[in-house]
């Protein structure tokens, strides 16, 4: 007995907009990494006059050669991956530390703080500029790559610490009954029983970092204003001159920039969306 559900028109009509839309977007997003792909191989001379979507007539692999010798991008490659992983290891152990806290003991004000805390993701980003830049001036932190890993450390924890916390809270409180009976005190049961079982999140909110750490433009723009504190995402702006700009070479840095974050998505996405529909299901 054939049991296929006929589609009437409103069904037909409505998975038509659900793919018109899907596809849409997906264009829309990918068509400007293509873009920005194949400009990178053209001369400026193409780039400027040829279709925007035309193939070169000969592929300029040397665009990418002048992109890491004229901007110094080695360098700068450098600096972002020290601040990208220490950045991203201090704001996990900070989030862990304040999510056990604030889930797993019972205390007046915990859900004030809390709150206070998760609030951060609400303010805009921008509107701490100037806070921060009074705070680092204070500290004498100001172009140093300890100001951007403070800064991105901080702008960071409300998210990490949302994220972490709908792990810890839901773990059994039996769990660390047992432990206590068996002798642990309160760091061990923090470092071998919760911490472990808080990987998925703490890997969802470490990913989300690092990325961000990555792709930062503004703090590192005002926070840093010398080579040694300079960060990639800051090497792209160095191929404007005062009478051209070099768009090719400026693209092939573009696209030398993406790599590492399309990488680290790629071999963490199943864990980045196992994690975030693990801790909805669990919250």
């Amino acid at each position: 007995m054939n049991t296929t559900k006929k589609l009437g028109p409103v069904d037909i009509l409505a998975k038509f907009f659900k793919w018109f839309f899907l596809i849409f977007f997906l264009l829309f997003m990918i068509l400007p990494l293509v873009w920005i792909l194949i400009s990178s191989f053209k001369t400026n001379l193409e780039f400027n006059i040829k279709s925007p979507f035309a193939l070169p007539e000969v592929w300029q692999f040397s665009n990418y050669r002048n992109a890491f010798s004229i901007s110094n991008l080695p360098r700068m490659f450098l600096h972002s991956i020290i601040v990208a992983i220490v950045t991203t290891a201090l704001n996990l152990v900070v989030a862990a530390m304040s999510a056990f806290a604030l889930s797993r003991e019972k205390f007046r004000g915990n859900n004030l703080i809390l709150t206070f805390l998760l609030s951060g993701v609400l303010i805009p980003i921008i509107a701490l500029m100037v806070p921060i830049m009074k705070i680092n001036n204070f500290l004498h932190l100001y172009d140093t790559l300890g100001a951007l890993i403070l800064t991105y450390t901080a702008i960071n924890l409300p998210t990490s610490i949302f994220l972490v916390h709908g792990f810890m809270s839901t773990i059994p409180k039996e769990l660390e009954e047992s432990a206590t009976i068996d002798g642990c005190s309160f760091l061990q049961r923090f470092t071998k029983i919760i911490f472990p079982l808080t990987k998925p999140g703490l890997v969802t909110a470490g990913t989300l970092v690092f990325i961000y750490c990555w792709n930062e433009f503004t703090y590192a723009m005002i926070l840093t204003i010398s080579e040694k504190a300079r960060t990639i995402q800051l090497g792209i702006k160095y191929f404007q001159t005062e009478f051209s700009i070099d768009y090719t070479g400026m693209l092939a840095a573009i696209v030398i920039t993406m790599l590492p974050t399309i990488i680290v998505y790629t071999f963490m996405h199943d864990k980045i969306i196992s994690g975030m529909t693990a801790g909805a299901v669990k919250g």
